[in-house]
């Protein structure tokens, strides 16, 4: 199976199917709930779009040039950018606009129930901080050398600081649309590392035994591989979903007046200083 092949049967016909059902929806005048309607739907997956590009290239082509993956010359174009075929990098594209679509999807098909009560900022603070005791975990991992748990150690040090950013911002939003949140990872993890699986059992690309744990899911599937889609999927949810929300936007809103705020009250006092 050659790279783009994997992205046109696994990626593209589903981005196509959800982009007719959106389409559909349009048409019948079903769209998204009042409580997860704010910027324009395109604005929300292009911006994804670019975020995951810029930040997932320099780590993707870490791991190439470290040899913790590897491709097989042969199923791919032969185009490269620093060490990672252009496949790889419409694969960045493509995998925020599927989850997205999904996501999106049930949106428009999910009543939004009404607010749970939960103390927010308490949420905020202990899922960051559970989150950041994993990053440390993982920074362990990669400084005390155990070849073995590079790739999962490389892995969690890039996503999880995006992810502590999200659940600061909005862990209590996340909540109260959990249901969507879960319902849009699951689905999407399982059916990235299951395609995942067959690339991998065609040759179309390579897990170094040497840099992963070797605990193998159905018989070939990388343990790290199926982290690697929960990951991605979970950064891609959580954006959107905070991206879409109504109270996001406000909360953001009342967050730069504060931040305004507080530049304006120091320019007086480094004037003074300066006088």
């Amino acid at each position: 199976m050659t790279y783009f092949g994997f992205l046109g049967v696994f990626l593209v016909i589903p981005i196509l199917l959800l982009w007719g059902l959106a389409l559909y929806d349009a048409r019948r005048g079903r769209t998204l709930p009042p409580a997860l309607k704010t910027w324009p739907t395109w604005v929300i997956i292009l911006t994804h779009v670019l975020i995951a590009v810029v930040y997932t290239t320099p780590w993707d082509n870490y791991l190439v040039a470290t040899r913790v993956w590897w491709y097989n010359p042969e199923l791919v174009t032969g185009l490269i950018i620093g060490y990672v075929p252009i496949e790889e990098y419409t694969f960045f594209v493509l995998q925020p606009i599927l989850t997205g679509s999904w996501l999106l999807l049930l949106a428009r098909h999910s009543p939004v129930k009404a607010a749970s009560i939960v103390n927010g900022v308490r949420l905020r603070r202990i899922s960051t901080v559970l989150a950041g005791v994993i990053w440390l975990a993982a920074l362990a991992i990669l400084l005390a050398g155990w070849q073995s748990g590079t790739y999962l150690g490389l892995l969690l040090v890039w996503a999880l600081p995006p992810v502590m950013l999200q659940l600061a911002f909005g862990a209590d939003i996340l909540w109260r649309h959990r249901r969507l949140v879960l319902l849009s990872i699951v689905p999407m993890t399982l059916y990235l590392a299951a395609a995942d699986k067959l690339a991998i059992t065609s040759g179309t690309w390579t897990i170094n035994p040497e840099q992963s744990v070797n605990i193998l899911l159905l018989g070939r599937l990388p343990l790290e591989e199926l982290i690697f889609f929960l990951m991605t999927n979970t950064l891609i949810v959580l954006g959107v979903t905070l991206f879409t929300a109504a109270e996001s936007k406000s909360r953001a809103q009342r967050t730069i007046k504060a931040i305004r705020r507080l530049f304006a009250r120091s320019e007086p006092t480094v004037a003074r200083q300066d006088g």
